[in-house]
């Protein structure tokens, strides 16, 4: 069984979306379906069938959030001792070579990626790329226009 990284924050959010849908989701689409029996004929009742799709998602997603919790291995990036290497749960800030240009991203696991909260999943290329090196290394990054280099400027552990 192969763990599934997480960071301390990540893993909240998933126990946080598991108790959503175990709490709210769950009970209003059995009320839902029950007010679709309640119409008659099921056979084209198009509410009752919306809402039995409706509960085999979210059945889904509450054992796939289960799953992914109890294979969990929860890092806290505050407690991370790896002597100023990038790795899991790191917060770099990097300077493109090309255009001057400063970025910060946390190195995260695939639920916790959010390019817009500047977290990158850890398999991504750029994080590949990243992880081992420290501050004041460069890292060349493969990407769709061609190989970009970017000069780590400081690697946190937060």
């Amino acid at each position: 069984m192969q763990k599934i990284p997480l960071t301390v924050r990540g893993a909240e959010l998933l126990k946080q979306e598991l108790q959503h849908l175990k709490s709210v989701a769950r009970p209003e689409v059995i009320e839902a379906i029950a007010e679709a029996r309640s119409h008659g004929d099921l056979s084209e009742n198009a509410e009752y069938e919306a809402a039995k799709e409706r509960q085999g998602f979210i059945e889904g997603r509450i054992s796939e959030l289960e799953n992914k919790l109890s294979m969990a291995h929860i890092i806290n990036p505050a407690e991370i001792h790896a002597d100023g290497k990038i790795v899991f749960g790191t917060t770099v800030t990097l300077e493109d070579l090309e255009s001057g240009e400063q970025v910060r991203y946390q190195i995260v696991g695939e639920d916790e990626a959010d390019i817009k909260e500047r977290k990158i999943y850890v398999g991504s290329p750029i994080a590949r790329a990243l992880i081992g090196k420290e501050e004041g290394d460069v890292a060349e990054v493969q990407a769709p226009g061609g190989v970009r280099e970017y000069d780590i400027i400081a690697v946190e552990y937060i």
